[in-house]
């Protein structure tokens, strides 16, 4: 499914598509950062989503920002534009670099040497703290792509997704698959996963899926990327 902002991409309603969206996705378009990713990104102004209204977004957001800009421009796909994804933008431009706090010099040297000039870089050094205080913790994920074999071509595939599907557990959520032929009839589901590092471990859900020993063959780790 393509990502369609329908609108400002800096609206309520244009960011909460785009957090849906990202929910069980990695990137704009892919498996790997991209042009596309290029394009949403200087779309979204100021400093980024509200993490708390909308994490997914401003977890994709803060890894498309610690890249430089040049970097970014090394990225595979065409350039695209806002309106590629049906998206308009309204505000200043999303952060250039890596981060723009961190291009602040709270020590940098002051023309004036008096009272007035030590009180002022005093406020901005009190200033630049309290925002890098606020900024939000971020959780180490993992995006993973399983691939669950089924012991023969007689295997109900749409069973089989259903009982992976049922696996719940704090810091794990599902999100797209597909079924993949891999020959003689028999075909594998190959369904992504974006995991809390620190709550979900892999081995323990590779464990829970082969435990349905009546529908799966075997389980195999097709990508893992850390997000």
């Amino acid at each position: 499914m393509a990502l369609n902002i329908g609108g400002d991409v800096n609206s309520d309603a244009g960011l909460s598509k785009l957090n849906s969206f990202l929910e069980s996705r990695s990137y704009v378009d892919g498996w790997t950062a991209s042009q596309s990713d290029v394009a949403v990104f200087e779309g979204v102004a100021g400093k980024g989503p509200d993490a708390a209204k909308y994490p997914h977004a401003r977890r994709w957001w803060n890894q498309i920002a610690s890249y430089s800009p040049d970097e970014r421009k090394k990225w595979a796909g065409v350039k695209k534009t806002l309106s590629d994804f049906g998206a308009t933008s309204s505000g200043a431009p999303a952060a250039a670099s890596k981060a723009d706090d961190d291009d602040f010099d709270p020590f940098a040297s002051d023309e004036e040497d008096d009272a007035e000039a030590e009180k002022a870089k005093a406020a901005r050094v009190a200033a630049y703290q309290e925002k890098k205080s606020k900024k939000p913790a971020l959780i180490a994920k993992s995006n993973v792509i399983l691939d669950v074999k089924p012991w023969d071509d007689e295997t109900d595939m749409k069973e089989l997704e259903n009982s992976v599907r049922k696996i719940e557990s704090e810091g794990l959520k599902w999100g797209v698959s597909k079924l993949v032929p891999v020959g003689y009839g028999i075909k594998k589901l190959q369904i992504v996963c974006v995991v809390e590092d620190d709550k979900v471990s892999i081995d323990w859900l590779q464990e829970e899926i082969q435990a349905n020993e009546d529908l799966v063959q075997s389980v195999d780790i097709a990508a893992f990327q850390k997000i």
